[in-house]
Formats: structure tokens, C-alpha cells, sequence
């Protein structure tokens, strides 16, 4: 199964989370992040900002979990838009060389095959990061997905949409389609670093984490993978079963093992 690390606060989360992608860098300087938008894994990426002051970066590569499909170039709300706010220029990553999913109405029918042929030929992803919605998505990958998937374009739930709609002007301005790496792309990742904060996302910790394997949970692929580590606050914590033996794995696990 997955290892879980309880701690008080997203900052403590996000503190631990960048020193492991930041000494992956130190050792492996063209290393490949899969990266994620939205809140969750903000504490990351600014923590990670303090630490790569000291690292070259210029040879790092990155690959966005997910696109909107038909927002026009430059809309602010794109997820290459945020990516390159919240991480490309913060981090000083050579933007040419992140790559988020092409959304463009042109060439979407081949758009997901284009994306894995480019994450192959990168030499796959390194370290994964994930945050997960209310219902139990992980990417843009709603309930029912299939485990084997791979990227492609998807319609979003009215939940997503809604918890969405907070970055637009309206809920009628979110997208009804997106492009995303698919469960089993992302499974093929090294590994995994899931997030979660807050009371709203204990249950889908819980479901992905001890229930079981099932398309309606779709963040459950993470217990198939030999290396997926779930990070999480206290209070995503508070549905969890085991969450005593959790902490006391943590708290005893040898130094040695890394994140």
C-alpha cells in the first residue's frame, strides 16, 4: 500500500514534499516532475522555490497533468497559464522544456497520443505530484475511469466543474472538456507524491487509500503502484482507519528510506 505521512499543516506538507523533489534534482539534474495545478500543491512549489536558489534547474523538465480543451491561447485560467506562473517562473525552469497538453480544438484527436509519445521519449516521469478532488479524481480522470487508461480527452463532472468554477468568472465559463493523462500514464510514473488538506478531501483520502481498488474512486490506482507516497494535513487525515499506525510508521521509519 501506500505510505502515509500525516502532518499539522499544508506548509509542513509542502516543506517536506520540496526537499525530496529538490534532492532528485541535486542527483539527477535532467530529472522529469509531473506537475499539478490547482491549491493543493502550491505549499510545494513554494517551499521548492527557496530551495532550488542553490540548484541548477536549467536541464529540469516538467509535464503538466492536464489541459482545458478550446480555451483560447493566453486565457489566464490555462493550465500552461498557471504552470507557468506557479512553477515555471518561480522555479526558473527553461519553459521550453515543461509541457502541458495541447487543448486546441485543431489536432485534438491526436493530441493524447502526441503527449505520451513526448513523455516516452522524455524517459517517463520521475516524480508524479497529485492532489485529488471531493469525488475521488486524480488528474482529470472522473469516476469510472479505466485503470489502463491513458491521456485523453474527458468531460468533467458537474462536481469538478463546480469546484472549479472558483477560478472563472462564472460556472458556466469552466470547460466542459479536458485532456488528461490517463490512470495508467500516470501509474507508469517512478513515483508518486499525493496531497490532500482539509476536512473536504477526508473522505477521498480514505476511499483511495483503504477502500477498495475501484474505477468510481479513481485516486484508489495509487495502491497498485510500488512507490506512492500520500501526504496529507490532519484534517484530510480524520477519515482514515489506521491513521495511529500511519503516524507511527512515520515517526520510526529509517532515515535512510528518503520520502
Amino acid at each position: 500500500m501506500a505510505e502515509i505521512v500525516i502532518l499539522p499543516d499544508a506548509d509542513a506538507a509542502g516543506s517536506l514534499v520540496a526537499r525530496e523533489i529538490a534532492a532528485l534534482i541535486a542527483r539527477t539534474p535532467d530529472a522529469v516532475l509531473g506537475l499539478a495545478t490547482g491549491s493543493t500543491p502550491l505549499p510545494v512549489y513554494r517551499a521548492l522555490a527557496r530551495l532550488v536558489a542553490d540548484l541548477d534547474v536549467s536541464r529540469v523538465r516538467g509535464f503538466a497533468l492536464d489541459e482545458y480543451v478550446g480555451l483560447e491561447p493566453g486565457h489566464p485560467e490555462s493550465y500552461r497559464a498557471v504552470i507557468t506562473r506557479e512553477v515555471v517562473e518561480p522555479l526558473g525552469l527553461d519553459p521550453d522544456r515543461v509541457r502541458t497538453p495541447d487543448g486546441a480544438l485543431e489536432g485534438i484527436a491526436h493530441a493524447g497520443a502526441d503527449y505520451e509519445r513526448a513523455i516516452t521519449e522524455a524517459g517517463g516521469v520521475d516524480l508524479q505530484i497529485l492532489g485529488i478532488g471531493s469525488d475521488g479524481h486524480i488528474g482529470f480522470n472522473e469516476p469510472g475511469s479505466s485503470f489502463a487508461s491513458l491521456t485523453r480527452v474527458k468531460t468533467l463532472t458537474a462536481q469538478t466543474r463546480r469546484d472549479n468554477a472558483r477560478f472563472f468568472a462564472s460556472p458556466g465559463d469552466v470547460p466542459m472538456h479536458c485532456i488528461t493523462q490517463g490512470l495508467g500514464t500516470i501509474l507508469r510514473a517512478r513515483h508518486l507524491v499525493l496531497l490532500a488538506f482539509g476536512e473536504g478531501k477526508a473522505a477521498a483520502v480514505a476511499g483511495a487509500v483503504e477502500g477498495p481498488l475501484s474505477a468510481s474512486v479513481p485516486g484508489s490506482a495509487i495502491q497498485l503502484h510500488p512507490h506512492a507516497t500520500v501526504v496529507i494535513d490532519e484534517a484530510a487525515a480524520s477519515a482514515l482507519g489506521d491513521a495511529d499506525y500511519y503516524r507511527y510508521a512515520w515517526a520510526n521509519k529509517p532515515a535512510w528510506q528518503g520520502l
